[in-house]
Formats: structure tokens, sequence, C-alpha cells
């Protein structure tokens, strides 16, 4: 059987103190790579812990505009180096400096320690200051992540992207056989289901990790190709494994009527509409008017 295991690190944050997100992101990673894991997945937005503040104010804005940081800063050094000595995997998170304003996103690192995917947010949270104070991702990617089992087709989102089904199936489309998901909010049953939901539409595995403890509520959680529960965690800090057979995967996909194998895209014309009904029309987080083509 080939395996493909990832460590869910749920943990809290310690806010702007980047060195103290630091130390404990990489404590956790040592962690998961003594319980097995090909592959450690942060929350969202680590390096600040998704700090939230009044970025009403000009002089919070500031500081956390102050945060970003690039994939040459020692922050992200020091994550590419443990993969490297571990010879495990890293889905770390960050606010990615950017033109203009920053982006909310994640690299996965390979075992040698090279970043082989960045991910940027496409569905940005635009009704709250932070992500309306953020520069929207492009597109969804698919990469060939090395493991024990060979390699594992891993495809990325990011918390709100769930949200859209568009999402998951673009990236089902590009070949993704398991999506991993950082995240940071407080987690309902409705929104756990759209995990499970995600997984089984498009027939392939979905792993997510949310912040352990106030504001969010743990709740990290692994669907299989099926949509079958592997692991959910409880509220409080902690690392869970969640194994995915990789061999079971590319045989169920081979055979099931879910993901790509009776879609009629030819039917599906309106999706690319963006034209919005009055009852959708929008205001972000700095009351102006949510305009979807400019963001």
């Amino acid at each position: 059987m080939s395996t493909f295991r990832i460590a869910l690190l749920q943990m809290s944050g310690h806010g702007y103190d980047q060195d103290k997100n630091l130390e404990k992101g990489l404590e956790y990673c040592r962690h998961a790579h003594d319980m097995g894991a090909d592959l450690a997945l942060f929350p969202e937005m680590w390096n600040i812990g998704y700090h939230e503040s009044d970025l009403n104010d000009p002089d919070h804005h500031k500081a956390f505009l102050a945060q970003a940081i690039t994939i040459e800063d020692d922050f992200m050094a020091q994550h590419m180096q443990l993969a490297r000595e571990l010879h495990m995997g890293i889905a770390v998170t960050y606010l990615e400096s950017y033109p203009e304003r920053p982006r909310n996103s994640m690299s996965i690192i390979d075992k040698s320690g090279n970043v082989c995917l960045t991910y940027a947010k496409v569905h940005t949270c635009d009704f709250g200051v932070i992500e309306a104070s953020c520069t929207p991702g492009e597109g969804f990617y698919v990469n060939d992540f090395d493991c024990e089992g060979g390699s594992v087709k891993l495809g990325a989102m990011i918390c709100y992207d769930r949200e859209a089904p568009e999402a998951a199936r673009i990236l089902m489309l590009k070949g993704a056989e398991i999506v991993v998901t950082p995240n940071a909010c407080g987690l309902d049953s409705r929104r756990i289901h759209q995990f499970e939901s995600r997984a089984f539409e498009n027939a392939m595995g979905m792993a997510m990790t949310n912040y352990g403890g106030p504001p969010h509520n743990g709740h990290s959680v692994a669907f299989d190709v099926d949509g079958g529960l592997i692991v959910e965690t409880g509220q409080g800090e902690c690392i869970r494994i969640a194994e995915f057979d990789l061999d079971r995967i590319r045989a169920y996909r081979q055979d099931t009527v879910w993901g790509n194998g009776f879609r009629r895209p030819h039917r599906y014309a309106d999706l690319l509409s963006m034209h919005v009904d009055e009852v959708f029309k929008r205001i972000n987080a700095f009351d102006e008017d949510f305009i979807r083509g400019q963001r």
C-alpha cells in the first residue's frame, strides 16, 4: 500500500511576534516528523497567526503591511532548511510581500527543501479588513510531490476557497489527487461538511488545518476520495496524522461516476458571466462596492 501522511498542525499563534510563531511552527514540524508525516500542513497565514486588529486605523494598517515577508526571508529559509534536515515536506503559510497589497499565501516545500508550489488565496474574504487589504491570487495549481509511494498530485486552496465549489473543481480538472487547505475561522458542521462534499464530488482527498484555541475552534479534518472521514480533531492544540491510501485513491478514480466522468462543460457558459443580481451585490470592508472584475 502506498500511503501519504499529512500532519495537521493545529496550533494557536502569537500574533505579530514572528519569531515565536517561527519557533513554535518548527517545533511542531519536528513532532510531525517523529509521527511519520510526509507533509506538515500549517493553519492560514501562520507567520502572523492570522492576527486581527483594527486595520481601519492607519497606524494598525501600516503595522499589518509591515508583517509581509518574501520567500527569501529568514522565516521561509528556516522552514526550507528544516524540510531538508527532516526530509519531510512543509506547507507553510504567510502574509506574502507583493506589489501594492500583500497576498495570503502558502508555499509547499518539498523534501529537498525547495519550494515546489506557491499559492495565493483567490477567494479573499473581502468582507473583512485583513483580506480586503490583500491581493487575490490569479489561479489554482497542482504539483507532483515526491513521497514514499512515488509521487502524489497535490492541489492547494486556502480557507474561504472552500465556499466556491469552482476552486476544488478546477483542481480536480488539473489532476489533483489530494488538496491541502490551511484555515482560520470558527468551523461549524456545515463548513466541515463542505470539505466532505468537495472530496466526494471531485473524487479526491481533502486535508484542512485550522487554528486551535480562541478565537478559532480547531476541528481540522481530512476526508478520503469517496468523502469518508479520515480524521477530525477537537478544539485544542494538537497534531493529527491524516493517512491517505494512494492506491485506493487511484483505483477509485478509475471507476467513479463523480469527478470529471459525466460532466457537460459545454452547458456551463453561465459560470463565466460577470453579471451579479441585485440581491448578491456587496460592499467590502472599506465600504466600497465589491467589483469582482477588479479583484
